[in-house]
């Protein structure tokens, strides 16, 4: 059944519309009257009844009309909702893999997403939240992988992302720390040059607080180049993540930022908050164990990394 060639009828726009609200309910839940759907739509009341009648009539829901109570969803088709609803494949961002924890992590996700409906998942790397959120708010992607700390700050100004997906304390990254090219420096002081990398909102405004109160100069640096700007003497010191210290067994002098949470070493998923359809997709194939349970193989060096 070519259900791409049935949606090219005038009904077309509505089934698609139609499809992905039908996506986010479960069964047993009551749906909006059609006078809602098509105020929600902007769509005339017939073009909603006709496009309910044709997602019953191909198998993709069953409704069942309960007098005054409402009609419920009775049971769903995901698979054929999704290919009405024009989702063909799952396409995510996430931070550059440049520590074992985030290779684990990617790894996991990849594997996470193989699902019953055989979507077609893929990964795309980028480093700063703030990049990553912002391609997922231009429709680049359906999902983000960023920090919950990175991802609270910016719903404080911003409610266009919804977290759909967490994944426990350490799943991000072990913890920040504090790197200095001089080995005999453990505070920040008057007159440094502070590497500040303002695409990454957890670097950034970490960098802020361990600043707080003192003379110094902020240096814009692509994170990815933090360490080696620290380790050359460009930059006096810098915000960073341990992962990389530890991994690639580098001498540096650092203190540990002191933090009275660790939601800066949690890993959620994010969507937009314009696409609750993604998001309960997102819910149903991802299994968090599963990711952490790959993520621990990988750092113990019982399985390779594939992502």
């Amino acid at each position: 059944m070519d259900y791409q060639q049935m949606l090219l009828s005038k009904n077309g726009l509505a089934t698609l519309n139609l499809s992905r609200e039908f996506l986010k309910y479960s069964i047993g839940s009551k749906i909006p009257t059609v006078t809602d759907l098509s105020e929600k739509c902007s769509l005339a009341r017939g073009t909603i009844q006709n496009s309910i009648k044709f997602l019953q009539t191909n198998n993709a829901i069953r409704l069942e009309a309960r007098g005054h109570l409402g009609t419920f969803l009775v049971s769903k088709n995901t698979r054929i909702l999704l290919e009405f609803a024009g989702i063909t494949s799952i396409v995510g961002a996430m931070p550059l893999p440049y520590s074992k924890k985030y290779e684990g992590f990617a790894t996991g996700l990849i594997v996470a997403m193989e699902n019953q409906y055989n979507i077609p998942a893929s990964m795309a790397y980028m480093r700063g939240a703030i990049n990553r959120i912002g391609m997922l708010l231009a429709d680049r992607y359906d999902y983000a992988v960023v920090s919950k700390y990175a991802a609270l700050e910016f719903m404080k100004k911003n409610k266009k992302i919804l977290i759909v997906k967490s994944f426990g304390a350490h799943s991000y990254l072990s913890e920040h720390i504090v790197i200095f090219h001089d080995s005999e420096v453990n505070e920040i002081q008057n007159g440094m040059k502070i590497g500040i990398d303002v695409d990454s909102i957890d670097q950034k405004n970490l960098t802020e607080k361990v600043c707080a109160g003192k003379a110094v100069e902020f240096i814009q640096v692509d994170y990815s180049q933090i360490l080696e700007r620290v380790l050359s003497g460009d930059i006096d010191a810098a915000v960073w993540n341990k992962d990389e210290v530890t991994d690639k067994i580098v001498k540096i002098n650092y203190i540990t930022v002191d933090l009275q949470d660790v939601e800066d070493t949690e890993a959620v998923i994010v969507v937009s908050s314009e696409k609750p359809e993604i998001a309960s997709l997102l819910k149903e194939i991802i299994d968090a164990d599963t990711v952490m349970n790959i993520q621990k193989l990988v750092l113990e060096g019982k399985i390779t990394p594939s992502y």
